[in-house]
């Protein structure tokens, strides 16, 4: 296979720091589309055989289509029905400004309500977003003829960032919008650490102190994404932890719970809530979350129309559902407009099937019910989900506007356990070279599983897949795997009736 790299005039690489390139080889078909130096001088492609070929004129025109995009995207604008409004906790009315001010700063809040199609990203942002944006979309060709299928594969990855996931997209804003409003502190929490972790990151730049509960079967499986954080400043703490009520609460009733997104963020918002000088930051669910993770669609829209090709199938895992919305919104735009018409599937874990199995209520988005109340397809807020290695998807709930996507029909959702996840891990590794986050090994197998009835069908679909982080911190779960100590671990139907008993009952 033919490989090229990009010189000056002179054997000197013309570009440093974080603006790469590889472009597709015409003789391979083999496309990488990555990051662009955007002050370039002329260049030549130098073949791995030594030859020179003379990239074309219009490199500096069409590259264009690789800069970072300048505007997130906000589904809300282009959708046919409005979803419905979050509710006070206590008073059941729509939440006010007012309301969320203790919580969040105020630009954060006009973006959460928000139906302006498109909102500016600051060039403070953009100026970030720059050490790894954009992300590659990379044609998964090996693992296509491992599969010996007729599908062309695509995936986004996002693994590129410092932290490893697509979770900058938005922590580096959210710090920004904080520091803007002088706030010196932020809590969190985090399920498998990439959120903290990307938290952490961004508070180090921006000068504000960073404090993360991390979900206990996580801060447990993964000391070195605890490291992470704390190596960027952050101070973690295990969830539930004994410094807050919330924690308590759960310790007195189980001393060895393993934790959940929703208890993290009970004891989180408790203590940006008694707390003046400290906001809360979240890393999925809210609509200024999936908006800010809109780079990740818009990018990749102009990525694949450089290359002529159309995604017939998207695929993304989800949990709370940042990573997915961040891909799929944009393409839902263009489908809205009648451009394009992929299927469009999420993925989820059987051990947390808030999609699949969950209902479509109103329900808090912590344990605790301190956070206002979203419709959303949910398994009750004090569901505690087994410990899966996947943390990131062990959320109750699936984000509001993904759930009212859902409910329109404009998309599908299936769930997968997570031995065939892993299954389908280590062929994309031993594939394609990448180690995968447990998170997105869900996306990988719903991919396989495509791909192969493509085998079957002799149909040569499109599938772009999210590739949502790298898996350099969940070695002990390919352990694990390897060693055949994985099992499949799943819901009880007995235990998802009775936290649904506790939605609240809202009057119509």
């Amino acid at each position: 296979m033919a490989t090229y790299s990009i010189f000056s005039t002179n054997p000197t690489p013309i570009f440093s720091g974080s603006s790469s390139i590889q472009i597709q080889d015409p003789l391979s078909n083999n496309q990488w589309l990555g990051c662009i130096s955007l002050k370039m001088k002329p260049m030549h492609l130098r073949r791995s055989n030594g030859c020179r070929l003379r990239t074309r004129a219009a490199l500096s025109d069409d590259l264009k289509a690789f800069e970072v995009p300048c505007q997130w995207y906000n589904l809300i604008a282009d959708l046919p029905v409005k979803p419905p409004p979050t509710l006070h906790p206590q008073t059941f009315e729509p939440v006010k400004h007012e309301d969320l001010s203790p919580l969040f700063p105020n630009e954060l809040i006009k973006q959460e309500a928000s139906n302006e199609r498109f909102i500016d990203i600051p060039n403070e942002v953009l100026d970030v977003y720059r050490l790894w944006r954009p992300t590659p979309l990379i044609r998964a060709k090996r693992l296509e003829k491992l599969l010996n299928t007729p599908a062309r594969i695509y995936y986004k990855y996002e693994g590129t960032s410092p932290a490893g996931s697509h979770k900058p997209n938005t922590a580096v804003p959210q710090v920004f919008y904080n520091a803007q409003e002088g706030i010196k502190n932020v809590v969190t929490e985090t399920g498998a650490g990439q959120w903290g972790s990307a938290l952490a990151f961004a508070c180090s730049l921006f000068d504000i102190s960073c404090e993360v509960w991390q979900v206990r079967a996580s801060y447990d499986q993964k000391p070195y994404r605890r490291l992470m954080m704390q190596t960027w400043g952050a101070k973690v703490h295990p969830s539930p932890s004994s410094i807050t009520d919330a924690g308590q609460k759960i310790l007195q009733m189980d001393p060895l719970s393993p934790g959940s997104l929703g208890i993290a963020i009970s004891e989180a918002v408790e203590v940006a809530g008694k707390n003046a000088d400290t906001k809360y930051c979240l890393g999925s669910v809210l609509n200024h979350v999936l908006l800010h993770q809109t780079v990740i669609g818009e990018e990749c829209l102009k990525q694949m129309e450089a290359i002529g090709e159309t995604p017939d199938v998207i695929i993304g895992c989800t949990g709370g559902g940042s990573n997915f919305a961040g891909l799929t919104f944009p393409f839902i735009r263009e489908k809205l407009n009648g451009k394009i018409n992929p299927a469009i599937k999420a993925v989820e874990p059987t051990a947390c099937p808030s999609l699949t199995k969950g209902v479509y209520a109103y329900d808090y988005g912590d344990t605790a019910g301190m956070t206002p109340l979203m419709k959303m397809h949910t398994l009750g807020h004090d569901f505690i989900p087994d410990p899966i290695h996947a943390g990131g998807l062990r959320y109750h709930g699936m984000a509001p506007l993904i759930s009212h996507v859902y409910e329109l029909g404009f998309m599908e959702a299936t769930a997968i356990p997570q031995t065939e996840c892993f299954e389908a891990a280590i062929k994309f590794a031993r594939t394609e070279g990448v180690i995968p986050a447990p998170e997105p090994t869900h996306a990988i197998a719903a991919t396989i599983r495509e791909a192969i009835q493509c085998r079957e069908s002799g149909e040569a679909k499109v599938i772009l897949m999210a590739m949502c982080g790298h898996g350099h911190f969940d070695l002990a779960a390919y352990e694990k795997f390897l060693q055949g100590n994985m099992v499949d671990l799943s819901f009880s139907e007995e235990k998802i009736q009775a936290s649904l008993a506790k939605i609240p009952k809202l009057v119509p």
